[in-house]
């Protein structure tokens, strides 16, 4: 599965807020330096889907607030 979130990295409190089922927005506490917010989003997705880390991988959108992350999700 598919999931496009934007990130706001370097915020003061972290938030996570579902606008539609493969949407998110996500405010995190880590700095966009050294893969740090990166590395917590990823998280915070496994997180909410119930799935391993492992299984959450940015796809697009390393360097950018908008990405795009692969979800495998078991059947």
């Amino acid at each position: 599965m598919y999931v496009k979130v934007v990130v706001v990295a370097g915020a003061k409190k972290e938030s996570f807020e579902a606008v539609s089922e493969n949407r998110f927005k996500i405010s995190v506490r880590q700095p966009a330096q050294r893969s740090l917010a990166n590395g917590r989003v990823r998280e915070l997705i496994a997180l909410h889907f119930n799935v391993p880390l492992e299984r959450v991988r940015i796809i697009n959108g390393h360097q950018s607030p908008s990405k795009l992350l692969s979800v495998d999700v078991e059947t």
